[in-house]
């Protein structure tokens, strides 16, 4: 390769716009997919790539394959796999934790190397908080190992994860500015990548076993079993007592007052149901006023709840003859919710999102950094990350968790469950695999072919479907994918390459080159996402491979596995849904989470010097 290769203009501009696109994710200012879009316009109005082809990234096998991914994982969930899944992990551990942390670990890992990470991760928090109501393991101790397996196992197939699927796309782009002489770059077979997704897989598993588990395990503390009795949540939050019923009478200050200023009376127990006019209705709004003869649904310890029935002339009972219905644990019940990073609550609070009038959420709670928070819990700007406790209805509360603004930690009964579809759904999902496998179908056809089954059987719906997919994470994708190509094709990751070498001591072994690029891979993803980093890191990596006479797929690759090679911060989309439920400090991850990284870069090296 020439090294001295000049700077030109469009190089300028395509680095330029790299350099803006880490300010903007890392500053956080606006969401990360505006930026992908504002990046991508501005790639159109530079002309640096062509406009007949600046929103291919949009039709790419890449994209097409992300929502694919994302479908089916719901069609799975739909039909009840998960809940199986629960039930035989803990008839396979016998009781023994280490067996059964093991045990849902690797088959998390396993599951993980067909879904998006963040899909998988969602599916198995419940089932995290299942086991841990029914063992006493704490889900501090649950939460990680779960979530370091799922990343490794996407390493497993060419569909496990964002990176991967990116990837052929990517080398396949490449083919175009190679120069001349040099051999094509052939695309990776689905199963390409297995060996180094086993290897990751055990170094994970083996690392919490021996290592990982005994430092959670100083900190069981923390982290309180969210069983369904309310011993959890009166040691978590303080939230305790039973619920009475407090009729209103002709005397009673509270008569004409809204069931807001009610609550913000000097020592009001919690007000979880009213009614008024012969309707009952758990989580009135706000705004909903009280009078003679309304009852009330109040829930806290007796004292508090008799001082306040006397203070305020209520007649007060503990039979309840009113709302025996509404607080039947099968109809509703306490649960809690994470905020995530994608969620449109974010910056708002509980009175702004009226979430008792628009979703029939009453919000109890709120633990943030292992806070708690309950006083003028609505007026509270929330935060990715917040651990939300909810009064609801299970049908209201699996209608506000299918916004995707929330993740419910708590097991509940959920929506429209379609077991019937069971053995359906799982013949769909191998025929898809099986397509996938078979090297004559690009992987997103052979997806797509499953989603269409499931819709044409009846698993999902399409409204479902459109449902399952992460509108966020197909924007960021397809918008900065462009970048990618102009880093490629205006020569800036040839120039960067060529400098960087030049700079290096002679005879550096290439294996140590791959060992950096691993590394710089991994701090860039910790700014700009894990897509982010292999689009950019990616080009860069082939013109270094050319220029010292690596393997081009073999650099690529090692770039493509280490854009997921994040366990210490929320930049991470599986690790910011489990800092919240876990209660992890950010001290901890890095504690945790920076070793295990140092492993996971070593581990891909080595097999993928095995390998190539």
């Amino acid at each position: 390769m020439d090294t001295a290769l000049t700077l030109t203009t469009d190089m300028k501009l395509v680095l330029g716009l790299v350099g803006f696109t880490m300010v903007m994710f890392l500053f956080e200012r606006i969401r990360a997919d505006v930026v992908a879009l504002v990046v991508l316009v501005l790639l159109g109005l530079s002309g640096l790539v062509e406009p007949e082809e600046l929103f291919n990234g949009f039709s790419g096998n890449a994209v097409i394959s992300i929502i694919a991914t994302m479908i089916l994982g719901a069609g799975l969930d739909r039909t009840g796999a998960l809940n199986r899944l629960a039930g035989w992990l803990l008839r396979r551990a016998h009781g023994v934790e280490q067996r059964l942390l093991l045990l849902t670990s690797a088959v998390a890992g396993l599951n993980s190397s067909i879904m998006q990470n963040p899909s998988v991760m969602a599916l198995y928090m419940p089932v995290a908080a299942r086991l841990s109501s029914r063992t006493g393991l704490t889900l501090p101790r649950l939460l990680l190992p779960i979530a370091a397996a799922i990343v490794m196992g996407g390493g497993l197939t060419m569909v496990g994860n964002s990176p991967l699927i990116l990837l052929n796309d990517l080398l396949l782009a490449a083919n175009s500015n190679l120069p001349s002489g040099a051999a094509t770059i052939e695309p990776l077979k689905m199963f390409a990548p297995l060996p180094i997704g086993l290897a990751l897989l055990g170094a994970s598993l083996a690392y919490f076993h021996f290592f990982g588990d005994k430092r959670l395990r100083d900190d069981d503390s923390k982290g309180a079993t969210p069983a369904r009795t309310q011993s959890y949540f009166a040691k978590a939050y303080g939230i305790d007592g039973d619920v009475y019923e407090l009729t209103v009478s002709a005397d009673s200050p509270l008569v004409g007052m809204s069931l807001g200023e009610a609550e913000a009376l000097h020592n009001a127990p919690l007000l979880l149901a009213l009614k008024s006019d012969s309707e009952s209705r758990l989580a009135p709004p706000a705004d909903t006023r009280i009078w003679v003869g309304s009852v009330l649904g109040a829930m806290g310890p007796r004292q508090q709840v008799s001082d306040f029935a006397q203070n305020h002339f209520l007649r007060m009972s503990a039979r309840l003859r009113n709302f025996g219905d509404l607080f039947n644990p099968s109809r509703a019940g306490i649960s809690e919710a994470v905020v995530p990073a994608t969620s449109k609550f974010i910056g708002k609070n509980g009175r702004d999102l009226q979430l008792r009038k628009q979703m029939g959420l009453s919000l109890l709670a709120i633990n943030r950094d292992k806070t708690v928070l309950r006083e003028n819990v609505r007026d509270v700007a929330l935060r990715a990350g917040d651990m939300l406790v909810f009064h609801s209805i299970w049908t209201d509360l699996a209608q506000a968790a299918a916004s995707k603004d929330l993740v419910v930690v708590t097991d509940y009964p959920k929506g429209e469950q379609r077991p019937h579809k069971f053995k359906i759904a799982m013949a769909i999902f191998a025929v898809a695999m099986l397509l996938a496998l078979s090297s004559r179908l690009p992987v997103s056809i052979a997806l797509m072919t499953g989603v269409a089954g499931m819709l044409v059987a009846g698993v999902l719906n399409i409204d479902e479907a459109y449902a399952a997919i992460n509108w966020k994470t197909v924007f960021l994708m397809a918008c900065l994918i462009p970048l990618g190509w102009a880093m490629d094709s205006s020569g800036a990751a040839a120039w960067v390459a060529g400098h960087t070498i030049e700079r290096l001591p002679t005879g550096t072994p290439v294996w140590l080159l791959e060992v950096a690029l691993g590394v710089l891979t991994t701090v860039f993803s910790l700014v700009i996402s894990h897509v982010g980093a292999t689009i950019v890191v990616v080009p860069l990596a082939i013109n270094m491979a050319l220029a010292v006479g690596g393997n081009p797929t073999a650099f690529a690759l090692i770039v493509a596995l280490s854009a997921s090679n994040n366990f210490m911060t929320a930049s991470n989309p599986v690790i910011s849904m489990i800092t919240g439920p876990a209660g992890y400090s950010g001290k901890e991850l890095w504690r945790i989470g920076g070793p295990l990284s140092l492993v996971y870069t070593l581990v891909i090296v080595l097999m993928v010097n095995l390998l190539f």
